[in-house]
């Protein structure tokens, strides 16, 4: 009698009941129970763990046993034993490993639903707040490297331990684990120095690191660890996770699939062709270099209205306003530019509202009491937006395509699900294209783990995605800064290819 769980994911627990052993039928503990996974799993190791708990718990269950399996990325693994019939026991994990967050999910194995979520702060953080400067800790240093090595791993059990305190289903309960996290960050999880990520000639230490047991690398579940591929040095393995969640590569339809965070990656393509690019694009999205900027957290200004000369904003949480966070930046862009406070470059018009002043020797907007937002965060979103902008049609022109040409466009990440797609058309942001054909994903990264934690077959699709993916490193292209700078304006230099903007301007009497 066998019940199994309904997915074809990395673990699978299997209800056995077996003969005891006899004068006739004396085989081995170990060969008793393969035999019976044979027909089905084919030739299973056995770790030493399971090998020692064999005796006395199959004589003391009467050899009614359940036996946890897990695929170790070439064959099935007996990595437990329980007595009796557990089957509705069956837990995975997986996580997005992202150098600020990690966001982790508890997954039920048997159905798929998501049982728990939450996030923590990347505790790399303590050893820079920007990924160069844990670049530069680590380098040439193996002492230093696993310091932040383990940073990595405390952060995933800060995690677990979160997630026993709000489930009582600790990580020692759960089977393997799925990360997706870019090649920086895949680099650290396993010791691994990152300098070669961003010096040239880019040749990193792995871009397809192998599936490696849970324990070695320090976590507590039973089975083992596998991490998404990457394509590149800039183009890692939560790009790839986002390319399966979203199955562009399944689709007739051409989309666009972008994520803009320190680094912009970009992909573009369908079922017969995937071309796909990475460069920087600065932490401005993320409220990183605005002065009053923040993370999207209690306190921030994440949504922003000017009626009738008045700014009108929405805080998270409800509190007083202490800063400005990535869809508040975006939100009052728009805002300012559409009531005449910015002009086509960025630049203040002073005359136009008593919010802006001078503020510090420079001039800046009061967007909340006593907060500013000033002529510098501009140029710096504007240089952000502009990368982004810029990498779409560079690697549209590339393939040929125009953007009638795309059924749709994913903008992943938090900051694409939080951002409003009307204030990221006004500002060039997003393309000015049917706004249903804008899609805003989520966190494309952590779902697209999930998604191959549930199907382990989503691996060998991987290695083909991988395979018939060209990729561009957007800064060895040469008119690259040359394009920047037309993309720099808001929306964009060429007004015409923002029809509705135009005409909103034209119908506030701006143009």
């Amino acid at each position: 009698m066998e019940t199994e769980n309904r997915t074809e994911g990395w673990s699978r627990k299997i209800y056995l009941e077996l003969t005891p052993p006899s004068l006739e039928d004396n085989v081995s503990d170990q060969e008793r129970i393969l035999r019976a996974l044979r027909e089905e799993y084919g030739e299973a190791g056995c770790s030493l763990r399971v090998l020692q708990k064999f005796y006395p718990l199959c004589f003391q269950s009467e050899w009614k046993i359940t036996v946890l399996l897990v695929w170790n990325g070439k064959c099935w693994e007996l990595a437990d034993i329980e007595p009796g019939d557990t089957t509705g026991e069956h837990y995975g994990f997986c996580a997005d490993l992202g150098s600020t967050t990690l966001a982790g999910e508890l997954v039920d194995m048997n159905t798929g639903k998501v049982l728990w979520q939450k996030s923590v702060f990347n505790h790399q953080i303590d050893y820079g707040q920007d990924i160069l400067t844990r670049i530069f800790y680590g380098k040439d240093n193996p002492l230093k490297l696993e310091e932040i090595r383990k940073a990595t791993v405390d952060s995933f059990l800060e995690l677990f331990k979160k997630m026993e305190q709000d489930t009582g289903i600790s990580g020692e309960q759960c089977a393997s684990m799925v990360i997706a996290g870019n090649t920086t960050m895949t680099h650290f999880l396993y010791g691994l120095d990152a300098f070669c990520v961003f010096s040239s000639p880019y040749a990193v230490r792995t871009l397809k690191p192998d599936c490696y047991r849970a324990k070695d690398l320090g976590f507590p579940l039973k089975g083992y660890v596998y991490c998404y591929p990457g394509q590149a040095n800039y183009l890692g393995g939560d790009i790839l996770s986002g390319i399966v969640e979203t199955e562009i590569y399944k689709q007739e339809e051409i989309s666009v699939f972008l994520d803009i965070g320190t680094n912009g990656e970009l992909v573009i393509g369908n079922k017969d062709f995937l071309v796909a690019g990475a460069g920087a694009a600065g932490p401005a999205l993320e409220g990183g270099v605005v002065k009053t900027g923040m993370r999207a957290e209690p306190g921030a200004v994440d949504r922003v209205h000017i009626e009738n000369g008045q700014v009108e904003i929405h805080v998270i949480g409800e509190t007083t306003a202490e800063g400005i966070c990535g869809s508040g930046i975006v939100d009052l862009l728009a805002e300012m530019f559409l009531n005449g406070w910015i002009d086509v470059r960025g630049r203040y018009v002073e005359e136009a509202s008593e919010k802006i002043r001078e503020v510090d020797g420079a001039l800046a907007a009061e967007y909340a009491p006593g907060l500013f937002f000033f002529q510098k965060d501009i140029e710096e979103f504007l240089k952000t937006k502009a990368a982004a902008g810029t990498m779409v049609e560079y690697m549209m022109g590339e393939v040929g395509l125009e953007m009638t040409d795309i059924g749709r466009f994913y903008v992943a990440g938090a900051f694409g699900t939080h951002i409003s797609k009307e204030a990221g058309v006004t500002v060039g942001l997003y393309p000015d294209m049917p706004r249903d054909k804008i899609v805003l994903p989520g966190n494309s990264s952590l779902t697209g783990a999930r998604k191959m934690l549930l199907h382990k077959e989503i691996k060998e699709e991987v290695e083909k995605i991988l395979d018939k993916m060209t990729y561009i490193q957007f800064g060895a292209v040469d008119n690259f800064l040359h394009l920047m700078a037309a993309a720099e304006a808001i929306p964009h230099t060429d007004i015409r290819r923002y029809p509705t903007v135009e005409k909103e301007l034209k119908k506030r009497g701006l143009l």
